[in-house]
């Protein structure tokens, strides 16, 4: 479903006006449109199938380098993401480190930012944020386990509130093999720079 921009207009001038502003002073003329632009950007997920970009899957055994078959995780450090909480709309942003244990089937390691990029694009809250991400991996691969963590700073915590500028906030969501604390223990120090 697409953003209405034209809805979010409207009321992006209904509450400037409520909190005493002038939206036809210059400064704020052009502010209705630029925030329904900008929601329809960060709202681009709501809708969207997060499970498409995991479609297309690679054999291991019959893939293109059958004789390198994986023994163990396959890790992708550092995504970048950005989300905006649903009880301000105030924005998070920060990394997510995503592993799975595959079974017969991998997929290109593009496609796992683009299931963050998906669920992140919609009113969300960190912790649903990465239990999205593990079930739909998990839902998708054929996986012994997904793992994933985040770590975000969120503007409701460094700009309101407690205002605690370099707080981050750190998640984890775990499926199969990985719900067990060692195995589970042990990929969290290599996906976060611990054991490299």
């Amino acid at each position: 479903m697409a953003v209405d921009r034209e809805r979010v207009s409207a009321l992006v001038r209904e509450l400037l006006e409520a909190i005493g502003e002038d939206p036809d002073r210059p400064g704020l003329r052009a502010t209705p449109e630029r925030v329904a632009d900008a929601y329809a950007e960060f709202f681009s997920g709501v809708g969207e199938d997060a499970a498409a970009p995991l479609a297309h899957t690679i054999s291991v055994t019959r893939g293109p380098a059958p004789d390198t078959l994986p023994s163990g995780a396959v890790m992708l450090r550092d995504i970048r993401f950005r989300s905006v909480c649903e009880h301000h709309l105030l924005p998070f942003a920060g990394r997510a480190h995503v592993a799975y244990l595959p079974g017969e089937q991998v997929v290109g390691l593009g496609a796992l930012p683009r299931v963050i990029d998906i669920l992140a694009a919609r009113p969300q809250v960190q912790e649903r944020l990465g239990e999205q991400v593990a079930d739909t991996i998990s839902g998708s691969l054929d996986t012994h386990g997904v793992l994933v963590v985040l770590d975000a700073m969120h503007e409701c915590v460094t700009m309101r509130g407690g205002r605690q500028p370099v707080a981050s906030t750190v998640t984890i969501a775990a499926r199969g093999d990985f719900t067990e604390p060692a195995a589970r223990a042990e990929v969290i120090a290599l996906l976060t720079g611990g054991g490299a």
